[in-house]
């Protein structure tokens, strides 16, 4: 078990691990995030977990939760869905989400899923996407049953990650040396 810093907390059995996973699906650690596509906490650790990831050589992968502060992102449970409904675009999906923040209406949606190469990009916004409500509830309910506050949090090996989100504080957690 990979040690992390502060309060040890252990996450919910709820969380279906082979769902949206980065990486080596058989890695040896499993990074869990909840994220929110509109946080902009989110949008810098992104690419501090793909380059965690990628320089992981195959030990690491990465599970993505949603967690959407409807709070303060008015724009993340939409994009949330859209994310969700690009099936196995979802990453592509999610990179463009992160990459264009500050843009998440439903047209801004679909023209993201099209570049994510989704066959139907009008099916990620509106009623099309409602069907993917209950992936994102039960995400949302495994983040409150796991006391998640706020985003991005960050669990390895179902352990709560107290840490900063900077590549050499992760990979000194996990292992990987710098």
């Amino acid at each position: 078990m990979v040690r992390v810093g502060g309060t040890i907390k252990r996450v919910s059995d709820a969380i279906d691990l082979d769902r949206h996973v980065y990486g080596d699906p058989g890695a040896a650690i499993t990074v869990i995030e909840y994220g929110d596509f509109e946080c902009p906490y989110c949008g810098a650790a992104f690419p501090v977990l793909r380059k965690l990831i990628d320089g992981s050589d195959g030990r690491v992968r990465l599970v993505f939760r949603h967690f959407p502060v409807f709070s303060k992102h008015p724009y993340a449970l939409t994009a949330a869905l859209a994310a969700e409904a690009s099936g196995e675009h979802f990453w592509p999906m999610h990179d463009q989400l992160f990459k264009h923040q500050a843009r998440l209406t439903d047209p801004d949606l679909a023209a993201y899923a099209a570049e994510a190469g989704v066959d139907d990009p009008e099916s990620v916004v509106g009623e099309a996407a409602q069907r993917f409500r209950p992936a994102i509830e039960r995400d949302y309910a495994a983040a409150v049953s796991d006391s998640v506050r706020g985003t991005p949090t960050l669990f390895v090996d179902g352990r709560l990650y107290t840490g900063r989100v900077e590549l050499s504080a992760l990979r000194s957690t996990l292992g990987l040396g710098r």
